[in-house]
């Protein structure tokens, strides 16, 4: 579950903490022997601004990185006591775009959330701001929400939000929740109607980013309002809530997961129609021939977009060949390459064991 800033700040823009008791209840009712709750929380920037004396969220980095290191702990503070009137506690879990490129770090990530199950521990995730920068930020927490629900087995992904939900329309006017969304499709982006506020970094369009990804990985994901005290109850019921939109049939593997929605890519990959449709349809692995252009810096085994001449990315990888290697051998037969780099890395520049289709390669 991922609650946003504006879900968790009053009408002046300070911390609720009203609001954090109330998801603190409704999380100790939600954990059974057979469900466990894992919150990616927003807030930590907010509830250091008037420790440091800022009346509005900084723009630079240092006073961002500076708010958050202030803020995260009494964040992290006010969480456990709360949980702890409940017989729980809050384990604190900071996580950056490293911690999911290296695949040890992030298999103690996952380790780390399956044995908080056997303890009245409620994990916190959040970016680690305070040393993030603007080339290896994850961005925002709905991606970072999308990222973590890949560490744990059959989840379902909840975005509160300060809107209802989707809407056909506008939600302050005429417009109506969209309770289900059975098919993800890019259409969906018209439907977007901006709730960032000066203390956010993001709206409904980066949330609905987040949800692409999410269905992609064959993951279940609910957007609701966070505001209303009982929204996890209900969704915990089984209540419909919000906008329900879900995940593809056929999940991928949790190391495909891994490479085409948690590896952040080095470079860029373009393909040939021929190439599209051996990827998508056969099932087959991308080979030197295929490869019309080649954008990016990166080494053997480093994680790739691969697109369609068009632009549209409709997968991710990893590359058996460095993209210097790869620039020279494109467009050519496994034949010809041991001859223009004096040996042959491999046959293929992407296994399709190592790729993960993460689009439709049309529409």
């Amino acid at each position: 579950m991922k609650v946003g800033t504006n879900v968790l700040s009053g009408p002046d823009g300070r911390p609720n903490r009203e609001r954090i008791v109330s998801l603190s209840r409704q999380i100790a009712r939600a954990r059974t022997n057979d469900r466990a709750v894992v919150l990616v929380s927003s807030g930590a920037v907010g509830a250091g601004l008037d420790l440091l004396g800022l009346d509005r969220r900084p723009t630079d980095l240092a006073h961002l990185q500076a708010a958050a290191a202030a803020g995260q702990a009494r964040l992290i503070r006010w969480y456990d006591e709360s949980l702890r009137t409940h017989g729980l506690r809050a384990a604190q879990i900071l996580l950056g775009a490293d911690d999911f490129r290296d695949r040890t770090r992030y298999l103690n990530a996952r380790n780390t959330l399956a044995t908080l199950r056997e303890f009245a521990a409620v994990p916190i995730v959040n970016e680690n701001d305070t040393v993030s920068t603007a080339e290896i930020s994850l961005g925002d927490n709905d991606r970072l929400a999308v990222m973590t629900a890949g560490l744990v087995p059959e989840p379902l992904l909840i975005l509160l939000t300060s809107a209802p939900g989707l809407c056909d329309g506008d939600p302050e006017k005429d417009g109506n929740v969209i309770s289900l969304i059975e098919r993800w499709d890019d259409g969906l982006f018209r439907l977007a109607r901006s709730t960032g506020t000066r203390l956010g970094t993001g709206g409904m369009a980066s949330k609905l980013e987040a949800v692409r990804d999410a269905a992609a990985a064959g993951v279940d994901t609910i957007l609701a309002d966070g505001r209303e005290d009982d929204v996890l109850d209900r969704i915990a019921d089984g209540q419909p809530v919000g906008t329900l939109i879900r995940g593809e049939p056929g999940a991928p593997t949790a190391w495909k997961r891994w490479i085409g929605f948690t590896l952040l890519p080095a470079g860029e990959i373009t393909v040939d129609a021929g190439a599209v449709r051996a990827l998508t349809e056969r099932g087959r692995s991308l080979l030197p021939i295929g490869v019309t252009d080649v954008a990016g810096e990166f080494p053997r085994g480093g994680p790739v977009r691969i697109l369609t001449v068009g632009g549209r990315e409709f997968a991710r990888g990893l590359s058996n060949y460095s993209s210097n290697e790869l620039r020279r051998v494109a467009g050519r037969r496994t034949d010809q390459i041991a001859e223009l780099l004096g040996g042959v890395p491999d046959d293929t520049v992407v296994h399709r064991d190592n790729l993960t289709l993460t689009r439709p390669a049309a529409g």
